[in-house]
């Protein structure tokens, strides 16, 4: 299971199971508060009623008095109230009154007049001074049939208690409610949880995108290439980045330094050993003619050393920039001033050289390695180039990106050479020269890294062979 995943299901698990606890909270307090709210109700009405009930009682006008004629008026027609998209058209409450005895002398109902109710807790309590309420079902092992009953005090003016005034009211009554408060809680909660989910889809999004910018930045890494440091989000992934970027230098300072001592070392040997041998043949004192010839065979040697060893400082220097700046630079200028450094050679070797760059090109990149990097492509193409050969340098907009292409015409490559020729000190013959150092292509895989650019090699259709250095365009 991927950790985005795993983050993502234990945020979720979190918040559902702090969402189940709250709601069920919520829930199971939305049935008892509806009953309290609604016995607060009961109450007023029942003492209110009471105050009525002592007039009729008074008057000895009970059963035609105005409790009386109010409950035989008041379901005559429907109410119409629209009680938050609940409809109510009839009264639900229902109203007894007992004398002091707690025999039942009205019953709004009918159904219990002339019955005992003093036994009941809401008659019981109530008459003797106390607040008097019950919850009874209709049927006892129905929980939904009970019913709230709610008394009130019915004095004289002498404040004698002379009977008890009850209002109930059916619990079923107040299920629409209860079933409404409690389904938009339900949709609350889902709501909640939708939310939860999206945050930590983000949450993860987020944590996911900088973890895949170091595997990306690892995995060039890992390639060869020399990324750029992936800006994180967070100062911990910062700090993890940075971590890797130094494992990566001391890694790759570690193993440069070993390959570069195995490399000089066997580069060193061929000139070493060669100016050895003259140096022992001139202490044997031979003629002047091969005296000569020993001598000058010692300096070429020499010349060959102190090229290599500049172009391993060269190559060094390129390769340890880590952070490169780079700056706006006119590609076409470059390429301009390149071809004009070498036109005495050209002239001399009696070449044919072509150009077609499309100027203004601007890309971003270090003048003096772009500069140096096509000398090195040039100077290859002249040294394979044959006298009165042709070389053509051409260029192009692809994509976002300018490809420049350096075609000689002299014999290509040979196949077994097309994945070698950028690595340190390989180098093939040349038709009238040494081989040279090896470095000069190295050097320039090294600036198209550096650029976040490319560099290829291949044979042309037509014989020769054919550079292609790509580098993406500034954008504008």
């Amino acid at each position: 299971m991927r950790i985005g995943f795993r983050l993502l299901l234990g945020f979720f698990m979190i918040v559902a199971v702090a969402a189940y606890f709250v709601m069920n909270i919520f829930v199971q307090e939305v049935k008892p508060g509806v009953r309290r709210a609604t016995e607060g109700m009961m109450v007023d009405t029942a003492n209110l009623l009471a105050q009525i009930a002592e007039q009729d009682i008074r008057n000895r006008n009970l059963s035609q008095g105005h409790i009386a004629q109010a409950f035989l008026d008041i379901n005559r027609t429907p109410i119409g109230a629209q009680i938050d998209h609940i409809v109510k058209n009839r009264m639900e409450y229902r109203v007894y009154i007992t004398d002091s005895k707690g025999k039942v002398i009205f019953d709004s109902s009918g159904e219990a007049l002339g019955q005992d109710y003093s036994r009941w807790n809401d008659v019981y309590l109530t008459l003797k001074g106390k607040y008097g309420a019950r919850s009874t079902r209709i049927d006892p092992e129905d929980e939904s049939t009970s019913v709230m009953y709610v008394a009130a005090p019915i004095k004289s003016s002498d404040g004698k208690i002379i009977g008890s005034l009850t209002v109930s009211k059916p619990n079923q009554t107040m299920q629409p409610v209860i079933r409404r408060s409690e389904r938009r809680m339900e949709i609350a909660g889902g709501i909640l949880l939708g939310i939860a989910l999206v945050i930590g889809a983000g949450f993860v999004w987020w944590i996911n995108r900088s973890i895949s910018r170091l595997v990306r930045y690892a995995s060039e890494v890992a390639d060869g290439h020399a990324p750029t440091l992936p800006k994180m989000d967070s100062p911990e992934l910062s700090t993890l980045a940075r971590a890797l970027e130094s494992m990566r230098i001391k890694l790759e300072g570690k193993d440069y330094i070993e390959k570069y001592v195995h490399t000089l070392t066997h580069e060193l040997k061929s000139p070493l050993a060669a100016i050895r041998g003259a140096a022992e043949i001139l202490q044997e004192m031979p003629p002047k003619p091969v005296a000569q010839r020993f001598i000058s065979n010692i300096q070429q040697q020499n010349e060959r050393l102190q090229l290599l060893v500049d172009r391993m400082l060269q190559q060094a220097q390129v390769e340890s920039r880590i952070r490169q700046e780079l700056a706006p630079v006119d590609l076409a200028e470059v390429l301009h001033s390149v071809v004009a450094a070498k036109e005495a050679q050209i002239t001399h070797r009696k070449i044919q050289l072509t150009s077609q760059i499309e100027a203004p090109v601007s890309v971003r990149g270090d003048k003096l390695l772009l500069e140096q990097a096509f000398s090195n492509l040039l100077d290859n193409a002249l040294d394979f180039t044959p006298e009165g050969g042709e070389i053509a340098i051409s260029g192009e907009f692809i994509d976002k990106h300018y490809r420049i292409i350096v075609a000689d015409s002299g014999p290509g490559m040979p196949d077994y050479a097309l994945d070698k020729v950028f690595d340190r000190f390989y180098s093939l013959p040349r038709p009238d020269k040494e081989k040279s150092t090896g470095l000069g292509l190295s050097f320039v895989r090294e600036v198209a890294s550096i650029h976040q650019g490319s560099i290829r090699l291949i044979n042309g259709e037509q014989g020769g062979a054919k550079a292609i250095f790509i580098l993406p365009v500034k954008e504008k």
